[in-house]
């Protein structure tokens, strides 16, 4: 299953390691953030609680970039 999530981010550089983090996460098959369009999208592994795995996303996304808001 794939979803997209507005997110806040301050420039391209947080965009990456945001994605980095994201795509790490246990749930998370996929993951790419555009700074450009203040996008994420997450394609999520077969049978995967999305709430769950998107509140470990947000998780990892703010110790990499403490500001960063994901808008689930």
């Amino acid at each position: 299953m794939k979803k997209t999530y507005k997110i806040e981010v301050d420039c391209a550089n947080c965009a990456l390691k945001m994605e980095d983090a994201a795509k790490k996460t246990a749930g998370v098959a996929d993951a790419t953030v555009s700074f450009m369009t203040q996008k994420m999208n997450v394609v999520f592994e077969e049978d995967a609680d999305t709430d769950a795995v998107m509140q470990a996303v947000a998780k990892a996304c703010r110790r990499v970039e403490p500001d960063c808001e994901i808008f689930l």
